[in-house]
């Protein structure tokens, strides 16, 4: 019977090795931001049409240091165009986003599009960080579950969870003080989504969301919202949870 029971012991004990492999997770913190001014971040006058269809037009935003920002919207409305264009990546048809003192910029994109797909892991994070050292960044490539000849995988062979881990790696060595995310949550699994959902709650520079997971909204405990196309700025209310999803 004893026997029995260390076999059987062994077995719960190895079931219980499998789980901790699958369960493994980036542990995910985003560094101190930089310093930078009163307000790092201001759009004024922005529209933007594709042919003779008007997205949004006449949108103002200022983003504060330590701001919490969520964009809400119907599907169309624009929100990841507005998220391009303060990140640089689109130009307006109308207006101006202008960079204040001391900013830096984290732009994570929904389609993984800041991640040179023909590059390897290592040399994304290599142009996202050009001061650090390969030893740190492997070290960080490590904590976000690459390792060994992964780094030198091609980032277009990854999968959509692998790009999102890889691409909020670069987030982490970019020491920015406003993040500008789309759907940061997509892609991840349960435990991996937990990390994100923390790092968000407690980060201590700017974010500007754009998501549908009413957890994440949750975790960023927003101080106002930029309601699109209408491109109205005002205090976040609980009101607006319902329309997380819809949007």
């Amino acid at each position: 019977a004893a026997h029995q029971m260390d076999r059987r012991a062994d077995r719960l004990a190895a079931g219980l090795a499998d789980v901790r492999v699958a369960d493994r997770v980036a542990k995910l913190r985003f560094p101190d931001p930089a310093p930078c001014g009163r307000t790092p971040l201001t759009a004024t006058g922005l529209s933007k049409s594709y042919g003779s269809l008007e997205v949004f037009a006449g949108v103002d935003l200022a983003i504060d240091r330590g701001a919490r920002v969520v964009i809400l919207g119907l599907n169309g409305a624009g929100k990841t165009t507005m998220l391009r264009m303060l990140a640089g990546v689109e130009s307006p048809d109308t207006g101006e986003v202008h960079h204040g003192h001391g900013l830096r910029l984290g732009y994570y994109a929904q389609e993984h599009e800041t991640l040179d797909t023909d590059q390897s892991v290592l040399d994304n994070m290599r142009a996202t960080a050009p001061g650090t050292s390969d030893v740190e960044l492997r070290r960080i490539l490590g904590a976000f579950l690459f390792s060994g000849d992964t780094v030198a995988q091609p980032a277009g062979t990854l999968s959509g969870g692998e790009k999102t881990r890889l691409a909020l790696a670069g987030l982490v060595c970019s020491a920015a003080n406003v993040l500008l995310l789309d759907e940061p949550t997509n892609n991840l699994d349960p435990a991996s989504r937990g990390e994100v959902l923390a790092a968000l709650a407690t980060f201590r520079g700017a974010v500007v969301l754009v998501t549908h997971d009413p957890g994440a909204v949750e975790a960023l405990a927003p101080d106002k919202v930029l309601m699109l196309p209408d491109g109205v700025e005002d205090s976040w209310s609980a009101d607006l949870a319902e329309l997380i999803t819809l949007a």
